[in-house]
């Protein structure tokens, strides 16, 4: 069995004690994602960094993960444009794709909601904005999502860029949504209060908008 496999089942056994819901994770793999045009698409390798994830500080710290960018030329070839080094120590568990060539990732492997749990970069590779959990909801929010050995499972349904290739929504729960504005990087967390859909754009200052108001554009 390999070392680092070795190391990932030790630190469990060790490290976390308790009633806590266990995690079964697939090794990480290099992966490829298209934008819908087909114009662009990025590939991801994993990092060696499972001592900087969550749960397993005795492991070894090695290289994060990496990103390269393709864009589609005229002769239908793609062309490497850039290559770049993301936020996840190993792997982030999804990512995405626009028309423009920007990329969205979404938490880290064995780590969500640990990290950068959603990570934007532009066409070339430049980190626009990254967010913790704590930079989206308050400690309330946050101590109830349902936790497992090594995750904070935050959202729970469909993640996609939107028809208009400048958001990206994802479903936190029934009736909760966060909207992430593919240029600008802002978000808006969205939710069914009474009758009404209302948004907060920050954090701090918790002030409830009508969606038309608050959702980012781009």
């Amino acid at each position: 069995m390999p070392t680092a496999r070795l190391l990932l089942i030790a630190a469990i056994a060790s490290a976390f004690a308790g009633p806590a819901r266990a995690d079964d994770w697939a090794g990480p793999q290099v992966r490829e994602v298209f934008s819908a045009s087909r114009d662009h698409f990025v590939r991801v390798t994993p990092g060696t960094a499972l001592g900087d994830t969550v749960g397993f500080a005795g492991a070894p710290k090695g290289a994060y993960a990496t990103a390269e960018f393709y864009r589609r030329q005229a002769d239908r070839s793609y062309r490497l444009t850039n290559a770049v080094t993301l936020r996840n120590p190993v792997a982030p568990v999804d990512f995405f794709v626009s028309d423009s060539g920007r990329m969205v990732t979404v938490d880290n492997w064995h780590n969500r909601g640990y990290g950068s749990v959603l990570a934007l970069y532009d066409p070339a590779g430049k980190l626009v904005k990254a967010y913790a959990l704590e930079d989206l909801f308050a400690k309330p929010e946050i101590d109830d999502f349902r936790r497992s050995v090594s995750s904070r499972h935050w959202h729970d349904g469909p993640v996609y860029i939107n028809q208009d290739q400048r958001t990206l929504y994802m479903m936190v729960a029934s009736g909760r949504d966060l909207i992430l504005g593919l240029e600008s990087g802002r978000f808006a967390y969205c939710e069914t209060r009474g009758e009404k859909y209302l948004c907060r754009t920050t954090n701090a200052d918790r002030r409830w908008l009508p969606y038309n108001a608050a959702a980012p554009q781009r």
